[in-house]
């Protein structure tokens, strides 16, 4: 048993496949950081519900949320509790309109995307590719 359970927030990200089989990556305004989008799940919500909304907010693409491929837990910097799941998304359109929360996108090979992110999103986009591929 853990001698220190983990309270933690929630947080919903999408690895969006789009027509090409680009992954789509966006760039966030608080410090240049490159992130899958999505964002934090809200008290009452459904996953999958709260993972399209926070895509939709974020990019302005209406994205198909397929099944969670990766879910992770860590302490931030400040010692807060995060529990991350990320969904494999498929995006019929590229066509992206940011939100105030980022400065740029960009649609790349998933290997691409992989090495421009955290190793937990790395990870994510590795293990979406491979359900992707089947």
């Amino acid at each position: 048993m853990t001698e220190r359970p983990l309270r933690a927030t929630v947080s919903l990200r999408g690895v969006l496949f789009g027509p090409r089989d680009d992954v789509l990556v966006v760039k966030r305004t608080t410090d240049g950081g490159w992130e899958l989008p999505g964002g934090r799940l809200g008290a009452q919500e459904d996953a999958p519900e709260g993972v399209y909304r926070e895509i939709k907010e974020e990019t302005g693409l209406d994205v198909d949320v397929c099944r969670p491929v990766h879910a992770i837990s860590w302490r931030n910097d400040d010692d807060d509790g995060r529990f991350g799941v990320y969904y494999r998304c498929l995006a019929p359109e590229t066509e992206v309109s940011l939100s105030h929360e980022h400065t740029d996108f960009d649609w790349m090979s998933p290997r691409d995307a992989a090495e421009r992110l955290s190793d937990a999103q790395g990870k994510a986009v590795r293990r979406a590719l491979e359900e992707h591929d089947q």
